[in-house]
C-alpha cells in the first residue's frame, strides 16, 4: 500500500471514485492564539496492490509535539477490491469542525493501517506577525 495524498483543504469530497479538493494547505495563520479553526477537511488517498485486496483497520490521530491527542482518534474499516484492475485506491475524506488551536507549532496527522504507523503529515500554526514599521 502506498499514501499517493494526505493534504489539509478547505473543502474536499469523493463522489463515485472521483476526489474534489479544493484550497489546499499545511499552514494555518491566526491573528490570536487561543482560537479555533472554524472547519478543515483531511484527505487521504491510498494504493492498494493486488495482493493487498482484503479488510483493513484505519486509525487516524492528531497529536502535537508533546504527543497530546488533539481531536478523538477517527478509527474505522476499509474493505479493498479491485474490481478487475491490479490496484484500488481508497479515499479518506473527513472534516474537523472547531479544531483548538492552543499553542503556534505543528500538530502531526498520523495514519494507521493495521495497527502499523504508515504516514503522517504536519499542520503547521503559526500566529500573524505585524509587519515592521518603516521609518
Amino acid at each position: 500500500m502506498k499514501t499517493e495524498i494526505f493534504t489539509f483543504c478547505d473543502f474536499a469530497q469523493e463522489n463515485a471514485g472521483k476526489l474534489t479538493v479544493i484550497g489546499t494547505f499545511d499552514t494555518i495563520i491566526v491573528s490570536k492564539i487561543p482560537c479555533a479553526h472554524p472547519q478543515l477537511s483531511v484527505v487521504i488517498r491510498i494504493r492498494f496492490d493486488l495482493w493487498e485486496f482484503k479488510s483493513h483497520t484505519f486509525k487516524i490521530e492528531a497529536r502535537n509535539l508533546n504527543g497530546e491527542l488533539i481531536v478523538e482518534p477517527l478509527r474505522g474499516k476499509l474493505d479493498v477490491n479491485g474490481n478487475g484492475n491490479a490496484t484500488a485506491v481508497t479515499h479518506l475524506v473527513f472534516s474537523i469542525m472547531n479544531l483548538n488551536l492552543s499553542a503556534e507549532g505543528v500538530i502531526n496527522f498520523i495514519l494507521f493501517l493495521n495497527d502499523k504507523e504508515t504516514f503522517s503529515a504536519p499542520l503547521y500554526v503559526r500566529k500573524l506577525r505585524p509587519p515592521p514599521v518603516r521609518k
